[in-house]
C-alpha cells in the first residue's frame, strides 16, 4: 500500500487548525503537532500511487493555512 509521511508548514499560531482539519482527510491514518523545522507531520496511505499523489496534492496541500509541504514516499515497508 503507498504510504507517504508528510512535514507540513503552517502559518504562526495556527497548528491546532492545521491538524483538526487534516486528522479529516480520507487517507490520513496519523497527524501529530511537533516541534522544529515543521509543525505537522502526517501518515498519509492510499490504494495506489495516484490517488496518494492527489490526496497530498488536492486535499492536504490545499488545506487553509498549510504554508508549505515536504512529502516522503516510502520506498518499501517491512512487514
Amino acid at each position: 500500500m503507498p504510504t507517504a509521511f508528510v512535514l507540513i508548514n503552517t502559518e504562526i499560531g495556527s497548528e491546532t487548525e492545521v491538524l483538526n482539519s487534516l486528522r479529516k482527510v480520507k487517507g490520513v491514518v496519523e497527524a501529530n503537532a511537533v516541534y522544529g523545522v515543521y509543525d505537522v507531520v502526517a501518515k498519509i496511505t492510499a490504494d495506489t500511487m495516484d490517488k496518494l499523489k492527489e490526496t497530498v496534492t488536492w486535499h492536504v496541500r490545499r488545506l487553509d493555512k498549510v504554508r508549505s509541504t515536504l512529502t516522503m514516499i516510502v520506498i518499501e515497508e517491512k512487514s
